[in-house]
């Protein structure tokens, strides 16, 4: 989907500005700390109202708002930037209201796909998906790194506007089905009830639940990593931007990589034992990241490589499952339920890891949290029933019930 990769540009260009900018003039863990805790807070309190919203109304109005919208944002904040009003605050208000907006993109978009795509070819989209967006990332800190070296911010800000228009033509061409819901749902039905229905579908995939409840751990504990990486890069390693932009390159090409994985692969055997394998190699990812000496930028780029390599195949493994699954018109809600449930830990993570930081110091944060993150994966694989769980027949099993329905 065009407008989807043109969303992605925006959104990696300024936010690598945006948090370049934090970096630079504030030299602060805690302020990095902040900004993300600012924009995941948000996202966990709307995102299941935004799930319920695209279940219910035109999924492409929605899009078409939130993007103009933002893009407005941006423009304002590129006019206080021009006459010099750059207040820390600002930015931050600015990072707060744009997560809102994004709150309702992502569950729209995730909700399109399963009624526009064949299911037997759902796991081969999500990894030509999976694989353009990474191409997309990949550029994007080059991009905002080298408009940094030639541009002040103000006007590297013009770049989200002027992409939102190029990303209209593909957005309003684009014919996407509409799902009718029961006028009576849609009257009697509560918001917080169909929140709760979300809760109650994933309950009924065997596992699902345990695999999320681990994925909120996981990305508590892979917040310091995200939300530390330019002060990890330019203070600690002595890198600039450049470097940093280099860096999540390379993470971004593993993703590219790991996405051709799941596109090419029809069907996997044990779709159990190869998330937790894979959530395994993704923390020892983190481990050299951690462990890399200063300047060291080969290992450290190793490690981003190894974690993004394999998280396009234990990302895109659940989302088909996922898709397969559940009904078309619970999606919306399903979806951003799932996403709830798996950001509710990510703002802790944000804003605990500036404080821990200053007392255990960045690379030892990391050192932990991996070692933390390969035993939280390994102990539920060993002492529950997860990795007996045989996705293909329990999908088979969900389409000899709704058969007999």
């Amino acid at each position: 989907m065009g407008w989807t990769v043109i969303f992605i540009i925006r959104v990696t260009v300024l936010f690598f500005v945006i948090f370049v900018w934090i970096t630079d003039v504030t030299g602060s863990a805690l302020m990095l700390s902040l900004a993300n805790f600012i924009f995941l807070i948000p996202m966990l309190i709307i995102t299941p109202f935004a799930g319920v919203i695209s279940d219910r109304y035109n999924r492409k109005l929605i899009i078409l708002v939130v993007d103009s919208t933002l893009a407005f944002l941006t423009a304002v904040l590129a006019l206080f930037f021009i006459f010099d009003f750059t207040e820390i605050w600002l930015i931050f208000l600015f990072i707060g209201i744009r997560s809102i907006c994004q709150s309702f993109h992502s569950p729209a978009v995730m909700a399109i796909l399963p009624i526009m795509v064949p299911k037997n070819k759902l796991s081969r989209v999500n990894g030509i998906r999976y694989f353009f967006i990474g191409i997309v990332q990949l550029i994007g800190p080059a991009v905002g790194a080298t408009l940094l070296f030639f541009f002040p911010i103000e006007y590297i800000f013009w770049v989200d506007v002027i992409t939102f228009f190029i990303a209209l033509i593909p957005l309003l061409k684009i014919k996407i089905p509409v799902i009718h819901m029961n006028a009576d749902r849609v009257d009697k039905n509560s918001f917080v009830k169909e929140i709760k229905e979300g809760f109650t579908v994933i309950k009924t995939i065997p596992g699902l639940l345990i695999i999320m409840l681990i994925a909120m751990l996981l990305y508590m504990l892979t917040q310091p990593l995200m939300v530390l990486a330019p002060f990890f890069i330019k203070i600690i390693h002595g890198g600039n931007n450049f470097t940093l932009a280099f860096i999540e390159m390379i993470l971004q090409g593993g993703m590219i990589l790991g996405a051709l994985i799941p596109s090419f692969k029809k069907q996997w055997k044990n779709e159990i034992r190869v998330l937790f394998i894979g959530m395994i190699i993704i923390n020892i990812g983190y481990l050299l990241y951690a462990l890399a000496p200063i300047g060291n930028y080969s290992i450290i780029g190793l490690g981003a490589f190894i974690m993004g390599f394999i998280l396009p195949v234990v990302d895109i493994l659940v989302l088909t499952v996922v898709q397969k699954t559940i009904p078309p018109d619970k999606m919306g809600r399903v979806s951003s339920t799932l996403n709830t449930l798996m950001m509710v830990a990510s703002p802790l993570g944000a804003i605990l890891a500036g404080p821990l930081s200053e007392i255990l110091g960045v690379s030892l944060l990391y050192l932990i949290c991996a070692i933390l993150g390969i035993i939280i994966t390994i102990l539920p694989y060993l002492f529950t029933g997860i990795r007996h769980i045989d996705y293909t027949k329990e999908i088979n099993k969900l389409k000899d019930i709704n058969s007999k329905r």
